[in-house]
């Protein structure tokens, strides 16, 4: 145990941890918006996130971008990357309702089934990924060189990972805002907490759910951005691990809260962090489980276990 390293350097190991974490949010957030309303676990949202990786790819070399271009054209790839992204996701999952999981709705299908064909698209859209790309890694143009941005109490926090931290919070705060203070939101939280009752006050059920799933699927090309900015490569089966992770966090924060998907992100990158510090970096996955086990055994409803059918303004 390598308690010296962590200790030593504790500020600087939190830092890493919450923006490795907050990548873990965005995409845990995709997770808790389908569950919140449905009661499904879409295990094919990896791969909504493993294409998001794929568009910002293809944006970045339609560009050009080589990793030599000024700051005027870093934030105009950037920008492009992004928008490439969160439509590319977003329509991945808007597609992935419609083809996948409408039907199965409209005939009252069991919980199993929905999983099992959540589980079915996933390594439909891995695979079509991983024989386009003949399973190897994929390297990106490098378009931010990391520098440290500032320094505060002796801990150095770079740009890439300010960016990360910031963007995801963001990003956090403006869904919470949109789901409790808009009209759209409202009708979110009316199917989450009783669909036949929203139905009987005019919500279209339909247009919710495709709205959850449009909503996910952004952010999860967001995620896509920020993780080709800061690990520079992707691969057909990137949202794997990813995507299990985020998934825990969910569900370490509750899933079915949003605010809890973010805490359980942030709070899950910084227990791998610290745990590699003290062990080895191949000990990280284990220590992100046991922490999830742990927590459940004590609160079985996660760290924040109010539903989004319950989440008040």
């Amino acid at each position: 145990m390598n308690f010296d390293e962590l200790f030593g350097h504790l500020g600087q190991h939190t830092v890493d941890g919450l923006a490795k974490g907050s990548i873990y949010a965005l995409v845990a957030l995709g997770y808790t918006l389908v569950y919140g309303v449905l009661k499904l676990i879409n295990f094919a949202h990896s791969e909504v996130f493993m294409i998001g990786t794929f568009a910002v790819l293809g944006v970045w070399n339609l560009l050009g971008a080589d990793g030599t271009q000024g700051v005027a054209m870093t934030l105009l790839l950037l920008a492009a990357g992004l928008l490439g992204g969160a439509l590319a996701s977003g329509a991945t999952a808007v597609a992935v309702e419609r083809v996948a999981y409408r039907r199965l709705r409209q005939l009252n299908a069991p919980p199993l089934i929905f999983l099992i064909t959540a589980i079915g698209i996933s390594m439909v859209l891995s695979e079509t990924f991983g024989i386009w790309q003949g399973r190897l890694v994929v390297g990106m143009p490098t378009l931010i060189k990391q520098k440290v941005a500032f320094t505060i109490f002796g801990t150095e926090v770079t740009n890439t990972q300010l960016i990360t931290i910031v963007a995801a919070l963001v990003m956090m705060f403006a869904l919470d805002q949109f789901i409790n203070r808009t009209r759209y939101g409202r009708g979110v939280r009316a199917v989450a907490q009783n669909p036949d009752a929203a139905a009987l006050m005019g919500v279209n059920k339909d247009r919710v759910i495709m709205l959850i799933f449009l909503l996910g699927g952004l952010l999860a090309g967001a995620a896509a951005l920020l993780y080709s900015v800061r690990y520079g490569n992707t691969r057909f089966n990137v949202g794997f691990l990813l995507g299990l992770k985020a998934f825990t966090a969910a569900v370490l924060g509750g899933i079915g809260n949003l605010r809890g998907a973010l805490l359980g992100g942030l709070l899950l990158g910084v227990v791998e962090v610290y745990a590699a510090t003290l062990t080895q970096s191949n000990w990280e996955d284990v220590a992100a489980f046991v922490v999830l086990v742990v927590v459940l055994l004590f609160r079985p409803t996660g760290l924040l276990g109010e539903s989004l059918g319950r989440a008040r303004a």
